[in-house]
C-alpha cells in the first residue's frame, strides 16, 4: 500500500485579508490612501503567508501606515525606522520587511539611517512617501521642499537647496531606486511588485499629495493637460519616448540629454537613449532631470526604475560568515568574543 503524504494548503489571501478593523485616520483626498489601496490590491500575489509580512514605520502621517495593514508590524521612533528594519531583517531573513517613512521621517532626522541601509543592502524594501511638506507638524517646510517654499517655518521663502531623493539613494550605492505616483495606481501596483522581487535594498520613491499643506505640488505629472508632456515612463530596454503622441524622445549629447522631435526631419526613434537599469552612470542623469529643469525646461519627470542591480545582500554576507567562523573555530563564546583576543592590565 503506497504511503499517502499530505500536501500543506496554502491559504488564499485577498485584499480584504489585510485590510484592519479600525478606521484609517488621513484628512481626506491625502495621497496616503491610494498607497495603502495598493499595498492592500497587490500582496495577496505575492505569495508571501500574512503572518510573514513586516512593517516599520518612524513618526509622521505616512508611519501610521503600520496600523492600516493587518500583519505584523511596529510604529517605530522618528527617523529610526530603518534601523529597527535592519534589526528584524538580520534575525529573521525569511520574513518580508517593509519600511513606510515619509521626506522628513527619511531624510532629516532620519539622513544617516537611510543612507547606510541602503548602501548595506539588506533585502528590505522602503516606501518614501514624498509630499514636499511635513505634513504631521502642520506644514513646516521639508528637506525636499523648494527653494523659496513660503511655509510656517519659512514665512519668506525657503533659502535651502532640497534634496532629491532618487539622487540620494544612488548616492548611497543602492540596488534598486524607482519612482511612483499616488495618482497613477496601476504604474504604482507594477513597481511595488517589482521592489519585492528585488533581491537587496528597494527604494520607492512615492510622490504623495498633502491636501492640507501643499496641495497638488505633483498634479501636473498626473493632470490630462499636463501628464505626456511633463512625465516619462522608464521601460527596460525600451527608448526614452514621451509627449501627447509619442513625438518627443531624449537623445544624449555626451552626457547632457536632449528633447528632440521625432516629427521634425533626420530624427529617428531609432537613435534614442535606450533605457538600461542596469547603467548606472545613466540612472544618475535620470535622476537628475528634475534639477535641470531651469536650464532644459523640456526635460519631463521620470518615473519607474531608474536602477535596478544585483548585489550580495547583507543579511546574506552576514550568515555566510557566521558558518565560515564555525566550521573553522567552532562556535565561540558570547564573552570571547566580547573581550577580544588582546588584554591590558593596568597597575
Amino acid at each position: 500500500m503506497s504511503e499517502i503524504i499530505e500536501v500543506p494548503v496554502i491559504e488564499k489571501l485577498t485584499s480584504k485579508d489585510f485590510v484592519p478593523n479600525q478606521d484609517v485616520k488621513w484628512c481626506p483626498g491625502c495621497g496616503d490612501y491610494s498607497v495603502l489601496k495598493q499595498v492592500h490590491t497587490i500582496f495577496p500575489e505575492l505569495g508571501v503567508k500574512k503572518e510573514d509580512f513586516v512593517f516599520v514605520c518612524g513618526i509622521g502621517c505616512s508611519s501610521r501606515f503600520t496600523f492600516y495593514v493587518d500583519s505584523y508590524g511596529m510604529h517605530s521612533i522618528h527617523g529610526r525606522a530603518t534601523a529597527i528594519a535592519s534589526g528584524i531583517k538580520a534575525s529573521r531573513p525569511e520574513l518580508s520587511v517593509w519600511v513606510v517613512t515619509g521626506d522628513g521621517d527619511a531624510l532629516s532626522i532620519g539622513g544617516n539611517h537611510f543612507i547606510h541601509i541602503l548602501r548595506k543592502n539588506f533585502d528590505i524594501n522602503i516606501l518614501l512617501f514624498n509630499n514636499q511638506i511635513y505634513g504631521l507638524t502642520k506644514g513646516q517646510y521639508s528637506p525636499t521642499s523648494e527653494t523659496g517654499k513660503i511655509t510656517k517655518s519659512s514665512p519668506y521663502g525657503s533659502v535651502e537647496q532640497p534634496f532629491n531623493p532618487a539622487e540620494l539613494a544612488l548616492g548611497a550605492k543602492a540596488t534598486f531606486v524607482s519612482r511612483t505616483l499616488d495618482r497613477d495606481p496601476k504604474h504604482m501596483q507594477s513597481i511595488l511588485k517589482k521592489a519585492y522581487y528585488h533581491k537587496g535594498a528597494s527604494f520607492v520613491e512615492i510622490y504623495q499629495n498633502c491636501p492640507v499643506f501643499n496641495d497638488g505640488a505633483f498634479f501636473i505629472f498626473t493632470d490630462k493637460e499636463t501628464k505626456k508632456t511633463e512625465s516619462l515612463f522608464l521601460e527596460e530596454g525600451k527608448p526614452l519616448v514621451f509627449g501627447v503622441n509619442n513625438d518627443r524622445g531624449i537623445k544624449l549629447d555626451g552626457f547632457n540629454p536632449v528633447v528632440v522631435d521625432l516629427n521634425e526631419n533626420g530624427n529617428s526613434v531609432n537613435d534614442l537613449w535606450i533605457h538600461d537599469e542596469k547603467d548606472r552612470i545613466k540612472a544618475n542623469i535620470l535622476a537628475g532631470f528634475q534639477d535641470m529643469k531651469d536650464t532644459n525646461p523640456d526635460l519631463p519627470r521620470p518615473f519607474g526604475v531608474l536602477y535596478a542591480v544585483d548585489k550580495p545582500t547583507y543579511e546574506d554576507a552576514m550568515e555566510e560568515q557566521i558558518a565560515r567562523v564555525i566550521s573553522k573555530k567552532g562556535k565561540p563564546a558570547l564573552d570571547k568574543i566580547l573581550s577580544g583576543d588582546k588584554t591590558w592590565v593596568i597597575g
